[in-house]
């Protein structure tokens, strides 16, 4: 195999991209039907989209960043490592700021009455 051929077979082709676009676009679609038009009981929205969320992610791993089709384990796992790391951080950061939002909107010891009292 040829520089060249080697360049383009390691970063993906049209139609893969395209295979990904497609792909990660119907799972969006999914999650936003699952939740907006009511088509899963409440107790079953949850995990679908947590599925559905997976399902992109591994999608993602594979057609836009390439995870399985390099030869190198070594750039497979610093992509994951990596991809892992920055939604650890935005999970922990999106928790993190929901429930400070949560803790210091509104205390819990006065009444809606008793806080608009104070004011």
């Amino acid at each position: 195999m040829t520089t060249a051929s080697h360049a383009v077979a390691s970063h993906g082709s049209l139609k893969s991209y395209s295979v990904g676009l497609v792909l990660s676009l119907v799972l969006t679609l999914a999650s936003f039907g699952a939740v907006m038009l009511d088509v899963l009981p409440r107790p079953m929205r949850l995990p679908a989209i947590v599925l559905l969320c997976v399902a992109q992610l591994v999608v993602q791993l594979v057609y836009f960043l390439h995870m399985g089709t390099s030869r190198d384990p070594r750039s497979n796992t610093g992509i994951f490592i990596c991809t892992a790391l920055l939604i650890a951080i935005v999970v922990a950061g999106s928790l993190w700021v929901m429930h400070n939002a949560n803790a210091n909107m509104m205390p819990m010891q006065f009444s809606p009455a008793e806080a608009r009292a104070k004011e």
